[in-house]
């Protein structure tokens, strides 16, 4: 929409609805207009008073698949992709500069082969610190507890309905798949279709893709089911709920008795321990597979706990760094050895990102630089996001703290200030060729519902510095690569 145009549309709002929010003062005249306070509180939509109707996209659409990596618990930014070394550090971190990156070689040896893939936002502000909270945050890109948020999707659906049209008729795994438990947030709104399917990785695969009655048996008794009641389902006064279970019916469908659904799920004993021999190794090497197999899984979220290190950090953070080095090392190694579906490998078109909700406390009780009274930190604004693949340019660290890690020194990127997570989601979005910009107007309230919310100052962006080396992105699409927008 143009500029002229946005002033045409707000001049036919009264000017009790102008400016970028309702302020104090304006919600106390509304609600003093008594009963005619009632017929215009509606016209408050979003479109209306928050997003800049001339923004346009940012896209680089390098991806096509993305790997989210949930560390749930909030791991400590000062002994991992933000290293901090004083007389707390043990001698087992060994602390190393690789490709100018201060790295704890000890704590992640593998992963600290792949430090010149890696690109560290070091600048990343968390909004809380509660737990619930802010991993709910992470998932949806906007407060949980507005509207809004307690409707919204999580980006991996939101990635899953975007691309759903381009699903080949041959692509029987949904669009979402989160592995390893945690606390995945769910569709939202969306119908069920897009909502992550979970799975509890393991060599065995998955044990109910067949039925005890057996194949035959089975397919008769859902032609029966369909015969009795698909008509009443396609056309039912009780709504939505019901097409949603129709969709699960669908899906579910495709998958039983399908042999290279269940390959996908399998992995042998070797596998296995060469990805650490833990819940979230096996998740790595069920996430490999999926994108290997392309049967229409585009986003996968991985989830690993064990980062709330209020005691002890340095005994307690060792057992949760090694899953995630021998994981994601061994994730990235072998996506780096297979080949993609636009010529170059798998890793070049899948964006991986890891981050925990916050990050953990840098100073004692008497504000110096160090450990709490239990050798352990605690929750802290200040953490980090690590972007690999998916056409990142890796070796650099994005912003810089200061000499302990408390607060930002450089945000390291064109907006010059902190990066939040709705700045993440829309870097997400720009990396696989959605735009984050698009409003969907199919959601329950009629408000609009925003891919990335905009911010009463202003939009959220994409970090365009993790492509800095390989690609300059333009509101008119990305200068080398394919650009997608829904």
């Amino acid at each position: 929409m143009s500029t002229k145009k946005r002033e045409d549309k707000r001049s036919i709002i009264s000017p009790l609805f102008a400016g970028t929010e309702l302020g104090r003062r304006d919600f106390f005249r509304i609600a003093g207009t008594g009963v005619a306070g009632s017929f215009l509180v509606p016209a408050l939509r979003p479109n209306v008073y928050a997003k800049p109707a001339e923004e346009k996209p940012l896209l680089t659409g390098r991806a096509r698949n993305c790997i989210f990596i949930h560390m749930q618990g909030a791991p400590s930014h000062v002994d991992t992709f933000d290293l901090k070394v004083g007389s707390w550090t043990p001698t087992t971190l060994q602390p190393e500069t690789i490709n100018g990156i201060l790295f704890p070689k000890g704590l992640m040896p593998t992963l600290a082969g792949q430090v010149k893939h890696m690109a560290i936002l070091r600048s990343v502000r968390a909004p809380a610190l509660v737990h619930s909270l802010q991993q709910i945050w992470t998932q949806v890109s906007r407060n949980p507890t507005s509207q809004m948020g307690k409707i919204s999707p999580n980006i991996g659906s939101i990635v899953a309905r975007e691309f759903e049209p381009e699903r080949q008729p041959n692509q029987k795994l949904p669009g979402f798949i989160s592995l390893n438990g945690g606390s995945t947030v769910n569709a939202g709104y969306f119908n069920a279709r897009y909502t992550p399917f979970g799975v509890a990785a393991n060599a065995g695969g998955l044990s109910n893709l067949t039925n005890a009655v057996g194949q035959v048996n089975f397919e008769r008794r859902y032609q029966m089911l369909m015969d009795l009641d698909a008509s009443l389902r396609a056309n039912s006064p009780l709504g939505e709920s019901v097409l949603d279970m129709d969709g699960f019916y669908q899906q579910s469908r495709a998958m039983m008795y399908n042999p290279e659904v269940d390959t996908i799920f399998k992995f042998t004993t070797d596998e296995g321990m060469r990805y650490g021999n833990s819940g979230f190794g096996n998740s790595c090497i069920v996430a490999r597979n999926l994108l290997r197999s392309n049967q229409g899984t585009r986003y996968i979220q991985l989830n690993i706990g064990g980062w709330d290190n209020h005691t002890n950090i340095y005994a307690s953070i060792t057992g949760p760094a090694r899953q995630f080095d021998l994981g994601l090392g061994n994730l990235v190694a072998d996506l780096m050895a297979t080949p993609g579906q636009r010529g170059g490998t798998l890793f070049d078109e899948t964006l991986i990102v890891a981050m925990g909700e916050f990050g953990r406390t840098v100073r004692t009780g008497t504000n110096q630089p160090g450990l709490n009274n239990t050798n352990g930190r605690d929750h802290y604004f200040q953490h980090f996001s690590l972007f690999m693949g998916g056409g990142v340019s890796g070796g650099q660290a994005i912003g810089k703290t200061t000499d302990d890690g408390f607060a930002i020194a450089d945000p390291g990127w064109a907006q010059k200030r902190a990066i939040a997570n709705e700045d993440i989601a829309a870097s997400i979005y720009s990396a696989l060729g959605i735009d984050y910009t698009k409003t969907l107007w199919d959601d329950p309230y009629g408000r609009g519902f925003d891919l990335v919310p905009f911010a009463k100052d202003g939009a959220w962006y994409p970090v365009l510095e993790l492509y800095s080396r390989q690609v300059r992105a333009t509101p008119d699409g990305p200068t080398r690569g394919p650009r997608r927008v829904s």
